[in-house]
C-alpha cells in the first residue's frame, strides 16, 4: 500500500508542482521524504512552512559565513592544496604518458635481460659443474699429452690402453668438438707409435722384442694379417740390406765372404723370427680364395733373398776372387746346408754358378797363356837354346806317368812359359773342378793348343827363309817337344783333373770306352805334330 501511495503521491506532486523543481531532485531521497512530510501538514502548518524555511536558510547562511570566517585559512589551504594536487596530477599524467610510451621498450629490454640472465645462470651452473668435475675433465684433456709421453718413452702397453679408452669416448661423445680434437691428437700419437714400432723392426732386434712389437701392431689393428707379414718382411729386409750395403765392395773375395757370413747369420735369424711369430702350415699347399696366400708371401721373400744372394755371388765371381774359388764354394755350401734346417736348401743352385765361374776363370787363364806365348814368340830366337838340356838326355822321357812337367820344355822359353801358365790355370781349376766341366775344359784347352799351333805355323812361314841349319834344327826340336811332350802332358793333367773312372760313372759308360776316347785324343795330338811337319 505504501508503494501505491508513493506512486499516487508522486503523481499528485507532479501535477501540483509541475515544472517547479528540476528533474534530478526526484532521485534525492531527502527531497522525496520532505515532500512526503509536506503533504502530511495541515493548512496552518503548511502556511508557516515558508517562514520556517526562510529562518532555516538564514540560519544556515549565517553558520556558513561564520564557518568561512573562522576557517578561511583552511579554505585557502584547501584551495592551494587542490591547486597543487591538480598540478601534481598533470605532472603525473605527463609522466604516466611518457612511461606508457616507454613501456614496450622496457618490456623488450626486460625480456632480453631475462634471456641473458637465464644464459648466465645456465653458464654459472655449467661452470659450477665443471669446477666440481675439474679432476675428471683435466684427466680427459691431458690424454693427448699423456699419450705422447707414453709413446715417446716406449710405454706402448699403457699407450694402447689409453687409445682404447679414447676410442670408447669417441663412440659415446662423437658430437663434442673437444672430444674430437682429443681423438685426432691421440691418432697422431698412434701414428708416431706405429712408426716407432716399424723402426724397431728395422734395427738389430731379437726374437722376444720382435714378438712384443708384432703383438703391439696386432693390437693397434691397423694392418690385416697379410699386410702385417709384408710390413715385417719389408722392415727386416731393410735392416738386412743396410748390413749388406755396409760391406766394403773393393775386394771381391772379402765382399762375397762377408756377404755369405752376414746372410747366413741374419737371414736365418729373420726366418726363425718369422716362423715364431706367424704360424703357417705348408706354405705351398695353403691357399686362400678370397685373399693372398699368406704363407706364399714368406716363401716368395725367401726365394727372392736367395736369388739376390746368387746374383751377388755371380757378380763377385765375375770380378775374380784371386784363386780362392774353393774357399767361396765351401762357405756357400755351408750357407746352403744351414738353410736346409728351415727348408730352404739352395745348394743345388750353386753348382751352375761355380761351374760358370770356374770355366770363365780357366778360360781367362788359358787366353792369357796363349797371349803370353804369342808375345814370347815375337822376340824368340832359335839360334841358341838353354844350356844343359839336350834332347838326348831326355830321349827316354822322365816319369811319363808323372804329373811333373817335362824338364825338356825348359830348352825353349815359349813352351816353358806356356806350360807354366796352363799349369797355373789347372791348379786354380783343381781347387774347384766339377766333372760337368770336363768337355768344356778340354774344348778350351784344345782351342788354345790350336791357336798356339797357328802361331807356330805363322812363325815358320814368316821365318822359313831366314833360318839357318842350326836354327832349323832347333825349330824342329821345338815342334817335337810341343807335339810329343807338352800335348801328352796336358792330356795327363786333364785325366788327373777328370779321372776316367769317375767320368765313366757319371756318363754311364765303361772304363774301356773312356780309354778309347783318351787314345783318340792322343791320335789327335800326333795329328797336330804332323801339321808342324815333325
Amino acid at each position: 500500500m505504501a508503494g501505491v501511495f508513493d506512486v499516487e503521491d508522486e503523481s499528485i506532486i507532479s501535477t501540483i508542482f509541475k515544472d517547479s523543481f528540476p528533474d534530478n531532485w526526484r532521485d534525492n531521497p531527502d527531497f522525496a521524504q520532505y515532500l512526503a512530510e509536506l503533504s502530511s501538514f495541515g493548512v496552518d502548518k503548511l502556511g508557516r512552512e515558508p517562514d520556517r524555511l526562510a529562518e532555516d536558510r538564514a540560519q544556515i547562511l549565517e553558520q556558513t559565513q561564520n564557518l568561512a570566517f573562522h576557517n578561511y585559512k583552511t579554505f585557502i589551504q584547501t584551495a592551494e592544496c587542490s591547486r597543487d594536487i591538480y598540478q601534481d596530477f598533470q605532472i603525473i599524467e605527463k609522466h604516466v604518458g611518457g612511461m606508457l610510451e616507454k613501456l614496450p621498450t622496457l618490456s623488450t629490454q626486460c625480456h632480453q635481460f631475462l634471456t641473458k640472465a637465464q644464459e648466465i645462470s645456465s653458464s654459472r651452473r655449467m661452470n659450477s659443474l665443471t669446477l666440481q668435475r675439474h679432476t675428471q675433465l683435466l684427466e680427459i684433456l691431458e690424454m693427448p699429452q699423456l699419450m705422447d709421453t707414453c709413446v715417446r718413452n716406449g710405454y706402448y702397453e699403457e699407450a694402447l690402453e689409453l687409445a682404447a679408452h679414447v676410442k670408447r669416448l669417441e663412440k659415446k661423445h662423437s658430437s663434442i668438438p673437444v672430444i674430437l680434437n682429443i681423438v685426432s691428437e691421440v691418432k697422431n700419437s698412434m701414428q708416431l707409435m706405429l712408426n716407432q714400432l716399424i723402426q724397431q723392426l728395422r734395427a738389430n732386434i731379437q726374437l722376444p722384442a720382435c714378438l712384443r712389437v708384432i703383438g703391439y701392431l696386432r693390437r693397434m689393428d691397423v694392418f690385416s694379417e697379410a699386410e702385417l707379414r709384408i710390413k715385417f718382411l719389408q722392415a727386416r729386409d731393410t735392416w738386412f740390406q743396410s748390413l749388406l750395403n755396409a760391406i766394403p765392395a773393393e775386394d771381391a773375395y772379402y765382399h762375397i765372404t762377408k756377404t755369405i757370413e752376414t746372410s747366413r747369420v741374419h737371414l736365418f735369424d729373420i726366418i726363425t723370427q718369422y716362423r715364431a711369430i706367424f704360424s703357417d702350415d705348408d706354405p705351398l699347399l695353403t691357399t686362400k680364395e678370397d685373399g693372398p696366400n699368406e704363407g706364399a708371401l714368406f716363401h716368395g721373400w725367401v726365394v727372392h733373398k736367395i736369388s739376390q744372394f746368387l746374383e751377388t755371388l755371380k757378380q763377385d765371381l765375375q770380378r775374380g776372387v784371386g784363386g780362392r774359388l774353393d774357399s767361396v764354394l765351401g762357405q756357400c755350401m755351408y750357407f746352403g746346408l744351414s738353410f736346409s734346417r728351415v727348408g730352404a736348401d739352395f745348394r743345388g743352385l750353386l753348382a751352375p754358378v761355380f761351374q760358370k765361374a770356374a770355366l770363365a776363370s780357366f778360360q781367362q787363364a788359358v787366353d792369357e797363356a796363349s797371349n803370353r806365348f804369342d808375345e814370347t814368340m815375337q822376340t824368340y830366337s832359335f839360334l841358341t837354346v838353354s844350356a844343359g838340356f839336350s834332347s838326348a838326355a831326355y830321349s827316354m822321357g822322365i816319369q811319363a806317368s808323372s804329373l811333373n812337367p817335362p824338364l825338356s820344355l825348359m830348352e825353349h822359353q815359349p813352351l816353358a812359359l806356356y806350360c807354366n801358365y796352363i799349369l797355373t790355370a789347372f791348379n786354380d781349376l783343381r781347387l774347384c773342378v766339377p766333372l760337368s766341366l770336363a768337355c768344356d775344359v778340354a774344348t778350351v784347352l784344345q782351342a788354345s793348343l790350336c791357336k798356339v799351333v797357328e802361331m807356330i805355323l805363322a812363325f815358320h812361314r814368316a821365318e822359313e827363309g831366314a833360318l839357318n841349319e842350326k836354327e832349323h834344327e832347333n825349330f824342329v826340336k821345338f815342334c817335337q817337344l810341343f807335339a810329343e811332350e807338352l800335348v801328352p802332358y796336358f792330356n795327363r793333367c786333364l785325366q788327373a783333373l777328370f779321372p776316367p773312372s769317375q767320368l765313366g760313372l757319371t756318363l754311364g759308360v765303361t772304363a774301356v770306352d773312356i780309354n778309347k776316347m783318351v787314345s783318340m785324343g792322343g791320335g789327335e795330338h800326333h795329328t797336330l805334330g804332323n801339321k808342324l811337319g815333325v
